[in-house]
């Protein structure tokens, strides 16, 4: 039987971490931070680092790593949310050469970190590999191996039919692209190991403490996050919620809650492995418009995610992770259609979380020295690098650092907000339809991409 839920199967192996202890009362510090994630907790980390006298605090509704950070697909990628070519517009073409080197170093400082604090997270830099699986989606790859090839710093190679299926053999693959920057990882491993590193720091994590609201400083004033079990005054409260950006009032439209649902097997054995491949441990994607996203689990499973119910009704969040059956039955078709082989094996786990869209799909990363409050966020699904980054570069802005990350196009930016129900709601359900349809459409032989998925880039606001 399938179990549905329990926040992720990431957390199956080893169980839901102990509850550390609860805010006890009102609260002095430094620096409070509020989410208890990748972006917190990195930020937390290289501002302890830099300055071990900070009094630091990380108040976190649930536990550590419940929300993205513990259920995500485990892909350590190198993407630019939102993609390079809006940045070149604002910023230039040497700015963002220098910030796609950037996220490709940060894969890399993730790794160094996680092996310097003894974080055992099954990464494998295998790079990611995406594949086209009809004429339609190999269009799409002949243009974007075209706009990779002006992008020397990708280090992206464009692959035939045959050189795909060389490292991962997915039936109906007509080409691959390969970019080297990318890893495969246990998600819930990294930020578990990363919150007991930030506490051998000193700083404090308080669990079961949601935070309600956030208000600015200033003018002699320290800002304040204020909990259900008191207030943190602090120079500096920065927002690290992701996909729960949308439960504080002030910024209940800043981003929307897009759910992400995932399933994995029960292991493979080693003839159904015989006949995949896989063994460089590639991170997987295709060039569907509802596209999915795989891995090569450490302990020899697959693991696919996608789009179940994209988005709920004024911007309600999950909480324990369950997903739908109809979405299971969906991502079980596509795992088959892809690996005939593994069309026996028991559909082990499923589960389902949020993360967070900006209106632009472009992530931020911001600071106001005159209030106090920051905040970083808005990956899009693609923050298990950049949250690194995000966050050493927040760790910057507050210690009024100039480096070459706060120059970076995604500091400091405007960040649109999203209409009011039911206009989103009605859009995201729309965009969905029209990229879904537009997917059978091409896989039911359309040679060209369907205008239906053009129509839902220009209704998304990414384009």
């Amino acid at each position: 039987m399938t179990t549905n839920g329990n926040v992720s199967f990431w957390y199956a192996a080893d169980g839901l971490p102990s509850p550390r202890p609860a805010l006890a009362g009102d609260l002095d510090v430094d620096v409070a931070i509020v989410g208890a994630g990748y972006t917190g907790l990195w930020t937390a980390y290289y501002l302890a680092k830099a300055d071990p006298s900070l009094r630091i605090a990380v108040l976190e509704a649930r536990f550590a790593g419940f929300g993205a950070s513990g259920r995500n697909g485990g892909w350590l990628a190198n993407t630019i949310t939102g993609g390079r070519a809006g940045y070149v517009r604002s910023h230039g073409r040497a700015l963002v050469g220098d910030f796609q080197r950037m996220l490709n170093d940060t894969v890399d400082e993730v790794m160094s970190v996680a092996a310097a604090e003894g974080i055992e997270a099954h990464i494998v830099k295998g790079g990611e590999l995406l594949v086209a699986r009809n004429t339609a989606q190999l269009t799409r790859l002949e243009a974007l191996a075209a706009e990779q090839a002006t992008w020397p710093e990708d280090d992206a190679v464009r692959l035939s039919a045959d050189e795909t299926n060389a490292r991962v053999r997915v039936a109906g693959a007509l080409g691959g692209i390969h970019i080297p920057h990318c890893a495969r990882i246990h998600p819930a491993r990294l930020v578990q190991g990363l919150a007991q590193a930030v506490q051998r720091l000193g700083v404090v994590i308080h669990e079961n403490t949601l935070v309600t609201e956030i208000r600015a400083g200033g003018r002699g004033k320290p800002a304040t996050a204020v909990t259900e079990r008191g207030t943190v005054r602090a120079a500096h409260v920065l927002r690290a919620t992701e996909g729960f950006t949308a439960n504080l009032a002030s910024a209940h439209r800043d981003w929307l809650p897009m759910n992400s649902s995932l399933i994995v097997t029960e292991p493979l054995d080693a003839a159904t492995w015989s006949g995949i491949g896989w063994e460089g441990c590639e991170t997987l994607e295709d060039f569907a418009h509802a596209y999915v996203y795989l891995q090569r689990t450490h302990d020899g499973r697959i693991a696919i995610g996608g789009r179940g119910v994209p988005y709920r009704f004024g911007s309600r969040t999950d909480m324990d992770g369950a997903t739908q059956p109809k979405t299971i039955k969906t991502l079980t078709g596509i795992l088959h259609s892809m690996f005939p082989a593994a069309d026996g094996a028991r559909i082990e786990h499923a589960w389902s979380g949020v993360l967070g869209v900006p209106r632009d799909w472009k992530a931020a990363v911001n600071y106001d020295p005159a209030t106090g409050l920051g905040f970083a966020g808005g990956y899009v699904g693609t923050g298990v690098t950049a949250t690194n980054l995000a966050g050493s570069t927040l760790a910057d802005l507050v210690l009024g650092r100039d480096t070459k990350a706060t120059s970076m196009p995604w500091v400091n930016r405007t960040v649109r907000r999203w209409e009011p129900e039911p206009l989103r709601w009605i859009g995201v359900q729309a965009m969905y339809a029209m990229y879904h349809r537009a997917d059978r459409q091409e896989a039911g032989g359309r040679a060209t991409t369907s205008p239906l998925a053009l129509l839902a880039d220009k209704v998304s606001g990414r384009r």
